[in-house]
């Protein structure tokens, strides 16, 4: 899942910072005996990592001279971290990269006394009003990696940390990350039905869609949305879900923050790659039926049959069975205050991003897709700015808008 904290309030606890301008070089660090890291799973992605970094820079970005970009991402990725680097100080900005590992994540947790899960992390705090954009360029992370980890700690974690985005948003710093749920992963591949290779090129194929095209599509499917007053969506694995929408404004995830994108306030300060997203939250109390997932994985571990049941606009009921669905729901009853309200309803709209018919998941951005949840919507405009979030992408939905069908099938039809 994802879109839960601000840019850096979710890795900061698990990052070396390293000024790009520093000639120092850092102490070696000790082995751990708790984990290995991961080795990447696309060592060559097949991408111009120079263009896509002049990309990220100067279109996602928008970064200006005199600007201050922090860019984050695994060493596995260290090349392209550098060349954004290298591009934000040819457009006369200043360049601070975080480098993080699994090996260094999980000894951030491991090895950390539990006293100071309460700590709200000031450099994360002191980040946010000297940094005006964040880079973030999605890791090889292992799926098990925080699987034994206590629920409780981790929210506690969580919740030390829940002004964090809040400073982000109040300094208007702009977001971009790569990744979006598709990073290609030897794990993930098989998931979506795909070799490694295959995800890599879907993957990549969505990041480089032309974001001027996917713009003027994401403004004119938000327009059609924005005319109706009720969402109805079902599904063939038993989703019948409403909720009302009139009145409630769409954001759009293009590739490009631009100007009019930054007075919008925290939804027109992200961006996700690959993008195409169209979005918005419900009217409160408002979300009605059931979510039903044949299959989902949490923390690695298989989940069948997930309902998510909703009424007057709050997540009444939880069932599923599998390895995955104990630690979900532990994770879940962990959370704080805000946790079960509806959050979104989102709609993929890009063209470039296709899943076979075999795949065990839905993602985000392939048109027509449509993603639900429950928690944190700060990201896409709401007011629920609690650290929780839990989304599910649903495959084959069929969507009308006061009676009209928008979504047939899994088919966009805006």
């Amino acid at each position: 899942m994802k879109r839960l904290l601000a840019p850096l309030a979710a890795a900061a606890a698990c990052l070396a910072l390293a000024s790009c301008q520093s000639s120092q070089q850092p102490a070696p660090v000790q082995p751990s005996k708790l984990v290995d890291d991961v080795k990447p799973a696309v060592k060559a992605p097949p991408t111009d990592l120079e263009q896509l970094a002049e990309r990220l820079v100067r279109q996602s970005a928008g970064v200006k001279e005199g600007e201050s970009v922090l860019i984050t991402g695994g060493a596995e990725n260290m090349e392209l971290l550098e060349d954004i680097a290298v591009q934000v100080r040819k457009a006369g900005g200043f360049p601070l990269i975080a480098v993080g590992s699994d090996r260094l994540a999980k000894r951030m947790y491991a090895d950390v006394p539990e006293k100071y899960d309460a700590q709200t992390d000031q450099l994360d705090l002191k980040l946010a009003g000297i940094v005006n954009a964040v880079i973030t360029v999605g890791r090889t992370t292992d799926e098990k990696l925080f699987a034994d980890a206590d629920p409780k700690r981790m929210a506690a974690r969580a919740k030390a940390n829940e002004a964090i985005p809040e400073e982000y948003d109040k300094h208007n710093v702009r977001t971009v990350e790569v990744g979006n749920g598709l990073y290609p992963q030897e794990w993930l591949a098989p998931r979506y039905g795909m070799t490694t290779e295959e995800l890599a090129k879907t993957f990549w194929g969505g990041v480089n869609i032309d974001y001027t095209d996917l713009q003027a599509r994401g403004a004119q499917v938000s327009a059609a949305l924005a005319a109706g007053s009720e969402l109805h969506i079902t599904d063939p694995a038993g989703t019948d879900l409403k909720v009302k929408v009139q009145g409630r404004a769409y954001g759009v995830s293009d590739g490009i923050i631009s100007a009019e994108d930054v007075k919008k306030g925290p939804a027109g300060l992200n961006v996700y790659l690959p993008a195409g997203e169209v979005y918005t939250t419900p009217v409160p109390g408002t979300a009605e039926g059931k979510v039903v997932l044949k299959k989902e994985y949490f923390n690695g571990q298989e989940i069948n049959d997930l309902t998510l049941t909703f009424a007057a606009g709050k997540l009444t009921g939880i069932t599923g069975s599998g390895p995955g669905f104990e630690r979900m729901k532990a994770v879940y009853d962990a959370a704080g205050e805000g946790k079960d309200l509806f959050a979104v309803v989102d709609f993929g709209i890009n063209p470039n991003v296709k899943l076979p018919a075999n795949s065990q998941l839905a993602t985000w951005v392939p048109a027509g897709t449509v993603t639900v949840g429950v928690g944190n919507n700060s990201w896409a405009g709401g007011d629920n700015k609690t650290p929780y979030g839990y989304f599910v992408s649903l495959p084959g939905t069929t969507v009308t808008l006061d009676g009209k069908t928008v979504v047939e099938a899994g088919q966009l039809k805006l």
